[in-house]
């Protein structure tokens, strides 16, 4: 008994002088970190608790932040990464359609129209993973860290939009260079508005309809102001977190080690939580298919897509959106640009760029 008592006893000795030093080797720090909306699940379910709860936690409070979403510091999504190369932020989450506008090759990971089921969207992410390093270590100086999705888009509208064709003419806000592309190439007009302007755009006409996700639109409460909800798949709002390569470099390798860690289980729960509250954001959005579980739901109009409607937003991406973003693509980086795209995204959506 003893015996035993001792065996184990030694054995919890063992572990403890294991991890101790583990959690010694970290490097003591405490990051300025700047997230998304907060008033979005991102912020909410996602980055906030990482950084303010789980990493702390988890390096025994070796590792801190001071982190804040963008919406409490007055900075808008194309400044994120500009702030980040120039050492404002340590660490930085962003959405890759605000800085599309510079850098197409970025942008390849969420072209309009193109991915259209969760298995594509997240075997492209995994896919075009190196091309995304690549570019963010020598366009940003930044260290990427994880890549995850928001809710899907798709259109929200105060008008009567039962089809594509329905679009011919209307004015709808976008807040990417391809989603202004795809509106284009269905017949519509692409405004660009700041996401916190959209709700009394939308009251005011000044746009008919509006891009953005599924929990998005009614966490911003567009279901007040918006009727008729057209779920055609625009994209997935991809969003990044990339840490200023100046403060990766000053990391230890134990350290720099159990970040990309803690970052790779931070990218598996912001999958599962952005995948779950899609459904949910349909639900609450119209009050049909089951039970709103944030709030009291909305009545919009859930218009079914047709055939039609699919193989004009085929037509828009195959005529407009692809060729449109390979020109950027081969004016910003080469040739090489669209090789790697149809290598990745391409040959998983089963969609092929064509060369300027």
């Amino acid at each position: 008994m003893g015996k035993t008592l001792s065996v184990f006893g030694a054995a919890l000795l063992s572990v403890g002088l294991m991890a101790g030093p583990a959690a010694a080797e970290l490097d003591t720090l405490n990051l300025k970190v700047v997230g998304t909306w907060g008033n979005l699940s991102n912020w909410k379910v996602n980055e906030g608790p990482f950084w303010n709860e789980t990493m702390p936690e988890k390096s025994g409070g070796k590792i801190t932040a001071d982190a804040v979403p963008q919406t409490d510091v007055g900075i808008k999504g194309f400044e994120v990464m500009r702030m980040l190369k120039i050492g404002v932020f340590d660490v930085a989450h962003g959405v890759v359609g605000y800085i599309a506008g510079e850098d197409p090759v970025v942008e390849g990971i969420d072209i309009a129209g193109v991915a259209q089921s969760w298995e594509d969207v997240r075997g492209s992410a995994e896919a075009y993973w190196p091309i995304m390093e690549k570019q963010f270590e020598e366009t940003y100086g930044a260290k990427l860290l994880a890549v995850y999705p928001f809710p899907s888009q798709m259109l929200w509208c105060n008008a009567e939009v039962n089809s594509v064709e329905d679009l011919t003419g209307k004015k709808v806000r976008v807040y990417t260079t391809s989603m202004g592309d795809l509106v284009e190439g269905l017949g519509g007009t692409s405004v660009t508005i700041a996401f916190a302007e959209v709700v009394p755009a939308l009251e005011k006409k000044v746009v008919d309809c509006g891009i953005t996700g599924t929990m998005p639109a009614y966490q911003a409460k567009w279901y007040q102001v918006a009727t008729h909800a057209f779920p055609l798949r625009v994209g997935y709002s991809m969003s990044f977190a990339a840490m200023n390569l100046g403060t990766w470099n000053r990391m230890s390798d134990e350290t720099k080690a159990f970040v990309e860690k803690m970052m790779e289980e931070y990218n598996e729960s912001a999958w599962k939580n952005m995948i779950a509250e899609d459904e949910m954001g349909i639900i609450c959005n119209t009050g049909q298919g089951g039970t709103c579980t944030v709030g009291e739901p909305g009545n919009m109009k859930l218009v079914e897509l047709s055939d039609a409607d699919t193989a004009a937003r085929k037509k828009a991406l195959e005529e407009v959106v692809l060729k449109r973003w390979a020109e950027r693509c081969v004016e910003k980086a080469g040739e090489s640009c669209i090789d790697d795209w149809n290598a990745t995204v391409g040959k998983i959506t089963g969609v092929t760029a064509p060369k300027p």
